[in-house]
């Protein structure tokens, strides 16, 4: 009996898992268009303060090597390779930050050197324990998408 409780728990678990990733896009699932992704990678809304951290986390975006942000102030080597970010919900959509966070380069063009965080176009010579890997999550995007829609200014 307890075997077979076990057993229907991981299937109810494993069920259960496959129906939340079922509405997650695999990175070469993502359509752009006019420079944006209109629909949410997760079907999920994102975390702004699970955003903040995946933002200046330097082993997940490390955003903050390559843009300032006066709200993370407290947060050491703000970078200037990048636009400081503050104010930038005034100038991108959420549709549009969505995107440029998927992969810059669809937005920016190649010339950027901002990686796509949710992309396997990444390049030659990856290390071989990260190929076929993105850098954040979908729903990691979608939390750091969430924390710069609140950067109103």
């Amino acid at each position: 009996m307890t075997i077979r409780m076990g057993i229907a728990g991981l299937t109810a678990i494993v069920l259960a898992a496959g129906a939340a990733s079922a509405e997650t896009l695999a990175p070469g699932d993502v359509t752009f268009k006019d420079g944006a992704v209109e629909s949410s990678l997760t079907g999920q809304p994102g975390d702004p303060e699970a955003g903040a951290k995946a933002f200046a986390d330097r082993k997940l975006g490390n955003c903050l090597a390559c843009h300032a942000v006066s709200q993370m102030s407290d947060q050491l080597f703000h970078g200037n390779v990048g636009p400081a970010l503050d104010g930038v919900a005034a100038r991108y959509s959420p549709e549009t930050l969505r995107a440029i966070v998927t992969n810059s380069k669809e937005v920016f063009g190649e010339q950027t050197v901002m990686p796509g965080f949710y992309s396997l176009d990444v390049g030659i010579d990856v290390a071989e324990a990260f190929q076929g890997k993105t850098i954040l999550s979908a729903q990691d995007v979608e939390d750091v998408v969430a924390f710069l829609g609140t950067l109103q200014e």
